[in-house]
């Protein structure tokens, strides 16, 4: 009769433990947390990096989104649980432009994302893409007027599979899906984007009643926005071709 390694077995209990504690929280857990609970001498990412290999071929796979970890039904089956009476709302073509410059040149102001684009933005825009939470208010720039700044969630990670942000297509990656033409002025780049949730050298923290003041709406301009919004056309192609890409980089 083989002699069971005690380090083995050991490893193996771990590896229990961080399953049911994934499988049974209702919201992602970091390392930190799942490592108050694992036996003395084992090292959690050991742990979850065996486990994220065993779940890889399954239904569910575990995920790593930002430095949070998940069980999520693999994406191939997703289909599987869509229900038909359901039918998402798409962004407009400005909202998803907004959403890429966020992503990309965070943290960012809203007169620096006008800059980007050449056009302003709707407040409205902006409302959509808090409210979706994938965008949320970092600080405020040390410029004049002191303009709020903005940055992507995890919440932006999860929808759209990203482990972090910098796993974003590259220039090369987005010319060969087609986004790109071949116009593109001599020197331009697709900056190297940070979600790094600490503030930068020229942000200062956000004030406590920042969030109530910006989620109160002016009524008239809401209204202005939602007939900015209706002379949109929806980009659900241009969505599903990014989407598509993102998948593509993360499975490769």
């Amino acid at each position: 009769m083989e002699s069971i390694d005690p380090n083995e077995a050991l490893f193996g209990e771990a590896m229990r433990i961080a399953e049911a504690m994934l499988f049974a929280a209702a919201e992602p857990l970091d390392e930190a947390e799942i490592a108050k609970r694992m036996p003395d001498g084992v090292a959690v990412g050991e742990v979850l990096a065996r486990l994220k290999a065993d779940y890889a071929p399954r239904g569910v796979n575990l995920l790593r989104v930002g430095k949070k970890w998940l069980f999520r039904t693999a994406a191939d089956l997703g289909w599987l649980l869509m229900r038909e009476n359901t039918e998402p709302r798409k962004l407009s073509r400005a909202a998803l432009e907004t959403l890429a410059i966020v992503a990309y040149h965070q943290p960012v102001t809203r007169a620096e994302i006008e800059d980007i684009r050449g056009v302003s933005i709707s407040k409205g825009t902006m409302d959509v893409l808090i409210e979706t939470g994938w965008v949320r208010l970092r600080g405020r720039r040390r410029t004049p007027g002191r303009p709020v700044t903005y940055g992507t969630t995890e919440a932006f990670l999860l929808h759209f599979g990203l482990e972090s942000i910098s796993d974003l297509p590259g220039l090369e990656e987005l010319k060969g899906a087609g986004l790109f033409d071949g116009r593109l002025p001599s020197g331009f780049s697709v900056p190297l984007p940070s979600d790094d949730p600490a503030l930068a050298e020229d942000e200062d923290p956000l004030e406590a009643d920042a969030q109530e003041e910006f989620a109160q709406l002016d009524e008239a301009e809401a209204e202005a926005s939602v007939s900015d919004e209706a002379g949109e056309d929806d980009t659900a192609a241009e969505d599903e071709e990014i989407e598509a890409l993102i998948a593509t980089r993360r499975d490769s």
